[in-house]
């Protein structure tokens, strides 16, 4: 693990060794403080969290970690696929590293889904959980009819055929890297993310890019497109089962204006949503706290004030323990 410590403020950055190179991460705080994971979203990084943090109790040890093929982490080798659970065994590998037993975890977007999954895995581990603007898992909500069924299958089948596929593709191609200015590449970052203000696009693209002498490269693996290609979707059975694995207290901080569904182009339909906040509420009783606020998808980065206090109880909370509730 290489530690580098900067001189603007109490952040440093790390370097942990995985079996295809490295996972990078950043940290805040104090390293006596119980420990807390920060979990990105999809094609984001680290850098997710640089406005919020500072914001939050000081007197707890915050570690930011890019997930491989983000940020500056590895991406993984020739031939191996981004699945779902890769993600989740990347905190395992990043935890042993850090040596945490026990820690919290916040995540935004994709990250907040391999919290969830992580969480239910190691139960144990995870003393809080802490999910900005997403579900702790991709459900695949249906009616009782064979025929819906029966599609949602053939979506799955097909999510898959196409992430195999697209990496067979992108492999095969051999295409250079594409070089844009910095300037371009802002406007087109910004173009794709309607929800993240110029500052902030500005703020991801400082981690999410490399200078090269005629302007910039994306950092992040070609072989990732649309995150839908590496969710593990499960069904409203599987839900219930999973959450009731769940030791953790459990805050869900969501958007008004922010995403409802995986797949975008039923975002409107917020029914899916509203299930998985019942099925939380009545699993977890006490554990469970729903919060929501003013803001886009990007909330957390966009306007951190309108999360940091709700964050910051959560976390300074004591919780209670099972058979106290």
């Amino acid at each position: 693990m290489k530690v580098r410590l900067c001189l603007s403020g109490l952040i440093s950055e790390l370097k942990l060794a995985v079996p295809w190179g490295h996972i990078a991460a950043k940290a805040w705080g104090t390293l006596k403080g119980s420990p807390v994971l920060c979990l990105h979203g999809w094609l984001d990084n680290a850098n997710s969290f640089d406005t919020l943090i500072p914001l939050l109790p000081q007197d707890l040890h915050y570690v930011a970690m890019d997930f491989g093929g983000h940020g500056l982490s590895s991406h993984y080798s020739p031939g191996v696929p981004y699945y779902f659970q890769n993600f989740v065994n990347e905190i395992r590998r990043v935890v042993a590293a850090l040596k945490w037993n026990r820690f919290s975890i916040m995540g935004h977007s994709f990250g907040g889904a391999v919290a969830g999954m992580f969480s239910c895995t190691f139960p144990e581990m995870v003393d809080k959980l802490i999910l900005l603007d997403v579900s702790p898992f991709a459900l695949d909500f249906h009616v009782r009819s064979w025929a819906f069924m029966h599609a949602e299958v053939e979506n799955l089948l097909t999510y898959k055929r196409r992430a195999i596929e697209h990496m067979l593709q992108v492999e095969a191609s051999q295409k250079p890297l594409h070089v844009v200015s910095p300037e371009e590449m802002l406007q087109r970052f910004l173009e794709n993310h309607s929800h993240v203000s110029e500052k902030c696009g500005e703020l991801l693209l400082q981690r999410g890019t490399t200078k090269v002498p005629t302007g910039l490269v994306l950092n992040r693996d070609r072989r990732m497109t649309l995150p839908e290609l590496s969710f593990d979707f499960v069904s409203e059975e599987w839900f219930v089962h999973f959450i009731r694995k769940l030791q953790a207290h459990v805050l869900l901080v969501k958007a008004i204006h922010g995403y409802f569904n995986v797949r975008r182009e039923n975002d409107a339909n917020k029914e899916p949503f509203l299930y998985m906040t019942r099925i939380l509420k009545s699993t977890l009783k006490e554990r469970f706290q729903f919060v929501e606020v003013p803001g886009t998808h990007y909330v957390h980065m966009n306007e951190p004030q309108l999360v940091a206090g709700i964050i910051s109880s959560f976390l300074q909370s004591k919780p209670r323990l099972p058979n106290q509730l």
